[in-house]
């Protein structure tokens, strides 16, 4: 699953260490980077360092959790919240492919071992296969037994929470380790018999599934093992879309803009772009965008019950179905979960019929389709053309290479000195720098902003590039200084790199790019900052709520002494805008969680962050998702603005309250809400980060009970006729508090 912490070993980083810093793989598309985790473990107790981090100033600090101490489950909360456990948890085709292939699995006493067991969901199923219970277990033998390790321990001490509910709290021994920390005679008593495990992500082999596949053959498991799953299978499909075309083609999209502003000048075309690499997503979210060009192919086979290969690799011979270009290559897969084949789960896209009856498949978050971009404007096939595809995975990825006839261009870098050099960054940040109406309103901005001002000093206080190079462009007079708190020497790299082709000397542009909390006037040439500006966009924080951008709020406040008197602030405000919605796949996938497959996982619903029934005074929190890809949603309200942010003023306490007006009958599942971001002082600009506009996540606040609006109420909503929302920012913590009550 897409979990914070990856449940088994990270193969990035050192195994053999006593303290392991767990870095988090790019992959995980719900990982929050306000958060990290050190370990620390010893022969008596393991340590927990989690580290929190102020999104408004970019500061962090280290807080302890011990084994044996429950600590402030205040802290642990929203850590836990922002992983795809609790969306797993709800997948209920899921849950029932893995108790029906246990329980054709696991059919007489013998020794289990599951490895990432989260919250022993699956271990208990394998217990309870065995007829095991608190009051028959005997954990001395090595018959009979279920080993659950875990290497997280605030998901550990969960998971024996929801082990003692269940009356399993002695008949399941748990681990707190990862699985190449097992040894046979110390953790475990002997080789496990069966393998129960849940160690898959969206690309399939993020989580380290190779790695952990092979350790547990070697080390863990008897000869010809049982487990579950049995197999997995991945395929693709060769896919013309604009869209996704334009989250990796930069220099294809600058070709269209006008404003004389090259983030990949000609010669440069490796300096920045998107990582080679499998994004998560939801493709049917765009299935009227996509064009299929080839029929869905088979690419690899992982056998879960041997030892796998660290590396593969397979040349396909694909037929094209249509005309087109080929920007990129749609996978999924399809997990065979018993021997004998008749249990299968597929993250396969709605428009695939597979011959294999997978059951129905219910929208979740936790597994999603991967997108391979192929270079540049992609690769143009003719109908009834004969492609080679090459796909080759190592222990951690799959990898794509599509090769025809037409030879490639070579690529030639004009400076030697950036050969080696490039700036990574997330597809849709590529996109936005590629969209020409948002690249215009920059222009236009920025322009008025300089009207009128000679020699002006310029701030760029987040880690726009693209503002970096247009300010010192459009002024040649001017002096440009960029903080790049984020990208710090990677964007000093960049901006040196491209500033003679975009027309800027060096001479007159500055990178801090250091974290200093203040800048003062020696920083500065000894000038007050007549214009302080910023998108504003934070490299690392694209899964955060969106109002963790008030961080250029917080920074402005920051600079106040070396601000000029008349200091030009853009974006001068920032709305906080809101919509009722109808959102029932989001909803389901975050509801309080009750029974799965005959087991009580009532306890871990605060911990999770689920919206439902939860007691006072606790709430679901406020997460942030691409509300275009959460499935079916509706408009319910008119869009309204809640909260105003006047950037220039010093940052302060705010409070808005709004009636709702309801526009249209439906069920109301809650509230979205974004920031509009006003470049200008006379409103004329707006770069809204709204659900219309897909470069961006939206913050949910998901209702505890759907309500109905305007229609017949039903036994699992409530009816409603209007609604109060009220929001509180408070600067201190940098926290959005959002109440509602309906009426």
């Amino acid at each position: 699953m897409n979990s914070l912490i990856s449940k088994t070993l990270i193969p990035s980083v050192s195994l053999r260490s006593k303290t392991l810093f767990t870095s988090i793989p790019d992959s995980l598309p719900n990982f929050n980077r306000a958060t990290a985790t050190r370990f620390m473990s010893s022969e008596s107790a393991q340590r927990v360092f989690q580290l929190r981090l102020d999104p408004l100033t970019g500061n962090s600090e280290w807080v302890v959790i011990n084994e044996n101490e429950e600590g402030p489950e205040s802290f642990n909360e929203p850590l836990l919240a922002t992983t795809s456990y609790l969306d797993m948890l709800n997948d209920s085709p899921r849950n029932r492919a893995y108790r029906l292939a246990i329980e054709k699995t696991v059919t007489k006493p013998c020794h289990v071992l599951d490895i990432g067991a989260g919250t022993g969901f699956l271990s208990m199923m394998a217990a309870r296969a065995m007829g095991l219970s608190d009051s028959t277990a005997s954990l001395g033998s090595s018959k009979g037994m279920v080993t659950a390790c875990e290497s997280y321990l605030p998901m550990v001490k969960l998971m024996r929470k929801v082990l003692h509910r269940n009356g399993m709290g002695r008949s399941i021994k748990v681990v707190n380790k990862r699985s190449d920390e097992l040894k046979v005679g110390v953790d475990i008593p002997s080789r496990a018999d069966v393998l129960v495990s849940e160690i898959l992500d969206s690309e399939l082999l993020g989580e380290g599934l190779i790695p952990t596949l092979q350790h547990a053959h070697d080390m863990l498991l008897v000869q010809n093992p049982l487990t579950v799953p049995y197999r997995a299978t991945t395929y693709g499909q060769l896919v013309e879309s604009t869209y996704l075309w334009k989250l990796h083609d930069l220099r294809g999209n600058e070709a269209k803009t006008s404003d004389g502003i090259h983030l990949l000048p000609a010669g440069f075309d490796t300096i920045l772009g998107v990582k080679p690499h499998q994004y998560p997503m939801h493709c049917d979210a765009i299935t009227k965008e996509i064009k299929l060009l080839s029929d869905p192919f088979k690419i690899f086979e992982f056998d879960f019950w041997k030892r796998p290969n660290s590396h593969g690799k397979a040349e396909l011979q694909i037929k094209a179905r249509d005309d087109g270009s080929v920007h990129a290559v749609v996978s999924w897969w399809i997990l065979q979960l018993d021997h004998e084949g008749t249990v299968f789960y597929s993250t396969a896209p709605q428009w695939i019929n597979s011959p294999i009856n997978t059951g129905d498949r219910d929208w979740c978050d936790h597994w999603k389709q991967c997108v391979w971009f192929l270079p540049g404007k992609g690769v143009f096939i003719s109908k009834g053309q004969e492609v080679l595809l090459e796909a080759i995975h190592t222990d951690t990825s799959i990898s794509y290479n599509l090769k025809t006839l037409v030879p490639r261009t070579d690529i030639i870098q004009h400076d030697n000195k950036f050969e080696d050099f490039q700036l990574t960054l997330p597809p849709e940040r590529v996109a936005i720098y590629g969209d020409s109406n948002w690249r215009l309103s920059m222009l236009t901005a920025l322009k008025n902003a300089l009207q009128g001002r000679d020699s002006p000093l310029c701030v760029v206080a987040d880690d726009s590039i693209f503002l970096t190079l247009l300010a010192a462009n459009l002024s040649k007079t001017s002096h440009v200084i960029s903080l790049f708190p984020g990208l710090r020497d990677r964007g000093a790299q960049c901006i040196e790199a491209v500033a003679s082709a975009n027309g800027c000397s060096m001479c007159h542009v500055k990178v801090i790019g250091n974290m200093k909390t203040c800048l003062t006037m020696g920083d500065t040439w000894h000038k007050k900052v007549d214009l302080l500006i910023g998108e504003p966009y934070y490299y690392g924080n694209e899964g955060m709520l969106p109002w963790q951008n008030l961080r250029f709020w917080k920074e402005r406040t920051m600079l106040y002494p070396i601000l000029s008197k008349d200091v030009l602030i853009m974006p001068c405000k920032g709305m906080l805008k809101a919509c009722a919605m109808s959102l029932p796949d989001l909803w389901n996938s975050r509801c309080c969680l009750n029974e799965i497959e005959g087991f009580d996982h009532s306890v871990v619903n605060t911990t999770l962050g689920a919206c439902g029934e939860l007691p006072a005074p606790k709430e679901g929190p406020c997460l942030p998702f691409p509300i275009w890809q959460c499935g079916e949603i509706k408009e319910l309200s008119e869009i309204f603005t809640l909260l105003e942010f006047d950037c220039s003023k010093p940052i302060s306490p705010c409070y808005g309250q709004v009636q709702v007006k309801f526009t249209e009958p439906g069920i109301c599942h809650g509230f979205v809400l974004w920031i509009d971001w006003v470049m200008d002082a006379d409103n004329a600009i707006v770069l809204s980060t709204g659900p219309d506009h897909r470069y961006w996540k939206q913050g949910v606040k998901l209702l505890a009970k759907p309500v109905a609006v305007g229609i017949q109420r039903s036994e699992c909503t409530s009816e409603s006729v209007s609604a109060v929302i009220e929001a509180t920012f408070s600067p201190a913590s940098g926290e959005l508090i959002i109440k509602h009550v309906f009426s």
